[in-house]
């Protein structure tokens, strides 16, 4: 097999992956270490920048993936490109925001932060593997406790956790990346504010 250098084999492995692929399991595959990835990762951001490409290769949620640079995004949103079932809509973002920020954290304490019932908001973010069921509270009732995903800071392009911008900036930044990810229909997606539910009502999600 002839040999190619550490920048071509690297390159080549996560071009081919649709998931962010992580630099141990580069370095196991390319029979390399991972600080050679790194190295062999940052040679290639530079040869980008300086092509004047318009990609580079981010660190997302753990993992090695390529990524258009943000400032190309209005230019991939007239591609009218959707995401999912389309973009989220202002009451998803705020929850998610708020998962996010406050994880694990149950419905009802979403609830009082907001100040409406948002049963059908967290049943689309679960949908879409936003968010996920962390366990359940050691409170009366023993309520579900939601987290974000692993999905979350992919679609998002977050390394991790630790990335999170301030709180209040939270928001207007997911708002931003869903804007970017591809043109929506002007309306907002499918999950809306659910009516109230009376108390003691389980419902698992």
């Amino acid at each position: 097999m002839a040999e190619f250098p550490d920048e071509m084999i690297v390159e080549a492995m996560i071009f081919a992956s649709d998931e962010p692929v992580a630099a141990r399991k580069l370095a196991a595959a390319a029979g390399i270490t991972a600080e050679e990835v790194e190295r062999a990762v940052a040679s290639l951001n530079r040869a980008y920048e300086q092509g004047k490409r318009a990609f580079r290769i981010l660190k997302i949620a753990g993992g090695y993936q390529f990524r258009t640079i943000g400032e190309l995004g209005p230019y991939v949103q007239g591609l009218g490109r959707q995401v999912l079932a389309g973009r989220l809509s202002l009451p998803a973002l705020e929850t998610l925001a708020i998962v996010a920020y406050r994880q694990p954290i149950s419905r009802p304490e979403i609830e009082k932060v907001r100040g409406v019932n948002v049963s059908g908001v967290l049943k689309t973010l679960l949908e879409r593997k936003l968010i996920t069921i962390t366990g359940r509270a050691q409170v009366l009732g023993r309520p579900l406790l939601y987290g974000t995903t692993p999905r979350f800071l992919r679609h998002f392009g977050l390394e991790s956790l630790e990335n999170l911008p301030r709180e209040s900036e939270l928001q207007v930044i997911l708002a931003r990346q869903e804007e970017s990810l591809g043109e929506g229909n002007g309306e907002p997606g499918p999950e809306s504010e659910a009516p109230g539910e009376p108390d003691g009502q389980q419902v698992l999600i």
